[in-house]
């Protein structure tokens, strides 16, 4: 019997479908945040209180502004000279040297007003992809769970998990509550009764500052 499209494996994608999506990433507000901070380190400044390496995308981003922050902090000056004796002199960045991407980055970059805007974008575009992270580890689980592994537990495990990532708190300084994130409260636990052993327990692990709860009592 003859073959017919319906039951052969394409192997290929159709024209104009991709085979995967990329995580989300904007490579050009990491070039010129950093490109700003190269020009003038007053810009780290802007975003040092939010923004850490593991928030780019890119690795040799990540270490560029690893390296950028640590000379600003000990109050040196971060410029393209400056930084790439601290980068290894064999990366290559898309044909080009250590000191050509940086002295590029610094050609193009943008304003200092501007670095908070780009800054933010590329920690928010950083939560997004540990958010699919989060959901893929989950969805992998709940395949191939381990026998000892109930639901429930996984459950759990995943809501700890997006509870940290809640808990890592906002670009613009402080910290949120997860139920912020998610209009349901299906996933707290009832409160329990005040004063009792169960109740302090809750208060230790809910704890989002010394002031503020979630889903109980401070404690007297």
């Amino acid at each position: 019997m003859a073959l017919t499209d319906s039951n052969v494996l394409k192997l290929a994608p159709d024209a104009g479908t991709p085979a995967y999506r990329n995580a989300p990433h904007n490579i050009e507000a990491e070039q010129s945040l950093l490109g700003a901070i190269l020009v003038n380190n007053d810009a780290f400044y802007r975003v040092s209180d939010f923004l850490e390496p593991k928030h780019f995308f890119e690795p040799i981003h990540q270490t560029i502004f690893e390296t950028a922050g640590s000379l600003i902090r000990m109050g040196k000056v971060a410029t393209p000279v400056t930084l790439k004796t601290f980068v290894p002199a064999e990366t290559d960045i898309g044909g080009m040297t250590v000191g050509q991407y940086l002295a590029r980055l610094a050609a193009e970059a943008t304003t200092i007003i501007n670095a908070q805007d780009y800054g933010r974008t590329i920690y928010e575009l950083a939560l997004r992809r540990d958010l699919i992270r989060i959901g893929e580890d989950m969805v992998n689980v709940a395949y191939d769970a381990p026998v000892d592994f109930a639901p429930r537990a996984q459950i759990e495990d995943a809501e700890r998990r997006l509870y940290e990532l809640a808990e890592a708190g906002r670009y613009d300084g402080g910290f949120q509550r997860f139920a912020q994130l998610s209009r349901s409260r299906s996933i707290w636990r009832p409160k329990p009764s005040s004063g009792t052993a169960s109740c302090r327990a809750s208060q230790r692990a809910c704890a989002i500052s010394t002031s503020r709860w979630v889903g109980c009592s401070p404690p007297t």
